[in-house]
């Protein structure tokens, strides 16, 4: 799974998983992921089907910002796996999961504008659009525009 991910053109952008990995360079990538609930900086978790436990994805929460009561949400499906609907399960799980977490009031999710599947995921899980953050992030050596979506801990929404 996580060398079919390091295929998608966009996805070693965003993280720590090369491009076009090697069996080793996949391992290590997997490695570093299960130790990061260890380091503090969150939650890394595979995406896997129901019917045969089969690995199809990656989901995240990191929590760079918990001190301040926010998370932020990542997802990643592998590219022959998309299309199914696993995103949008895997960050209903991953929301549900992220309100377990003391502390959390809301988790983030940030989308480039041109992501419409993604933008759909996160509409589809219930996640409400707040705006454009222009120029807001790092991906690929560009600074780039971001859509924020979030997604409000039950009972704190003052809307």
């Amino acid at each position: 799974m996580a060398r079919e991910l390091s295929t998608d053109p966009y996805v070693p952008q965003t993280g720590s998983l090369p491009g076009h990995a090697t069996e080793h360079e996949a391992s290590d990538w997997v490695v570093r992921q299960q130790g990061r609930h260890a380091e503090g900086v969150g939650f890394s978790f595979t995406i896997a089907t129901s019917s045969d436990d089969a690995a199809i994805g990656h989901c995240g929460l990191w929590l760079k910002n918990l001190d301040a009561g926010r998370a932020t949400a990542g997802y990643a499906i592998s590219p022959p796996e998309r299309g199914h609907g696993y995103a949008t399960e895997a960050l209903v799980a991953l929301t549900e999961f992220g309100w377990t977490v003391p502390g959390i009031q809301r988790i983030e999710l940030f989308i480039e504008p041109w992501n419409s599947a993604s933008l759909h995921t996160a509409e589809r899980a219930g996640y409400r659009r707040e705006g454009l953050l222009a120029s807001h992030q790092m991906v690929g050596g560009q600074r780039r525009d971001m859509i924020l979506s979030a997604s409000v801990r039950p009972g704190c929404s003052t809307r």
